[in-house]
């Protein structure tokens, strides 16, 4: 599979680096099918053959996390960056496994929250109901008593 990544080249302590593409399994500091532009991370310069790197990701070819990264900050391609990987130590897996169980217990308390909540909204609402038909209860009650305590005086004027 070819990809593009970086290359380094440069005077030692004052590295810069080459957008090359090659395959995956070689070398980078190799033999590369094409330069595609060069990185300066000093003053953070990147100068790129935008045709040419649309050209090669459009014919299938991938590409470094850092150099995706690069190339979405200067708005040579759309879309999301990308974690770059780092070795896996006990020290760095035991993170990320701490780091997991926070999250899920984080995403837990949310929910219970939400619940919570939502169950208190309906129970607001249950009372609002149970208030509005004990007063259309006692409206009609009323109503009654008024028809009748006006049917009794119409009774009495005959």
């Amino acid at each position: 599979m070819l990809t593009i990544r970086l290359s380094r080249v440069g005077k030692k302590n004052k590295p810069t680096y080459r957008l090359v593409i090659s395959e995956k399994a070689k070398d980078p500091y190799g033999h590369a099918l094409e330069i595609l532009g060069s990185y300066n991370p000093h003053n953070k310069e990147l100068k790129v053959n935008s045709e040419r790197i649309n050209y090669w990701i459009s014919k299938g070819s991938g590409m470094s996390s850092t150099v995706n990264n690069l190339l979405i900050d200067n708005k040579i391609i759309e879309g999301d960056k990308k974690k770059a990987t780092k070795v896996a130590t006990k020290k760095n897996v035991a993170k990320q496994k701490e780091a997991e169980k926070k999250k899920k217990e984080k995403a837990e308390k949310e929910a219970e929250e939400a619940k919570e909540t939502k169950e208190a909204e309906e129970a607001k609402e249950e009372k609002i109901e149970a208030s509005e038909e004990e007063n259309k209860e006692t409206t009609k009650e009323e109503k009654e008593e008024e028809k009748k305590t006006e049917e009794s005086k119409n009774e009495e004027e005959k």
